[in-house]
């Protein structure tokens, strides 16, 4: 791999885990405890998130138990998941939280599966934004006579390859979060 490939080489996984973390959060069948990363609850006169107030498990495939250590926050903790519109209503059962992940019906399914894809066209666009970084640190080599223009093309041909990679790595997580998406 050329010197500028990995000069930027960071970028490039950066925006892969980018990915994995941002669709985390998409809704499955079952239960995941991803889907509160985002939540934050305004206790103790601060907005905490969720998982730095509770514990949070997963008891059963289609629930999501959340026990704060604090049981006097528990009614923010309730109103904060009101509050992130996360499309599943929390059960105060005094103690503890319960979240159930309500089944999944084709159109909500065909919809996360629409968003799933929005979301990988936006690492696909920062993927080919560090990519023609890439390629302008090049041009700018060749044009100070730092590399000849073998090597110029050379290069070019590695940083294609090295984004196919990245683009086919990105569309296999993709694809398993859409397997898991559509499963009943």
């Amino acid at each position: 791999m050329n010197q500028y490939i990995q000069a930027k080489q960071n970028d490039l996984t950066k925006t892969i885990d980018f990915f994995k973390k941002d669709i985390s959060a998409l809704r499955t069948g079952r239960a995941n405890p991803a889907i509160l990363d985002g939540v934050l609850v305004e206790a103790y006169g601060a907005k905490t998130p969720i998982l730095g107030l509770a514990s949070v498990s997963v008891p059963e495939a289609r629930s999501i138990v959340i026990s704060p250590w604090d049981k006097s926050i528990i009614k923010d903790v309730e109103r904060a998941i009101v509050a992130a519109d996360l499309g599943i209503n929390p059960v105060n059962e005094g103690d503890k939280i319960r979240l159930v992940v309500p089944q999944l019906t084709e159109e909500n399914r065909h919809e996360l599966v629409k968003k799933l894809s929005e979301k990988m066209e936006v690492s696909r666009i920062s993927l080919r934004q560090t990519r023609d970084e890439i390629k302008e640190l090049i041009e700018a080599a060749f044009k100070n006579k730092a590399i000849n223009e073998d090597d110029k093309f050379r290069f070019f041909k590695e940083l294609d390859e090295e984004i196919s990679r990245k683009n086919d790595e990105l569309k296999k997580i993709k694809d398993k979060k859409e397997e898991e998406i559509m499963t009943i």
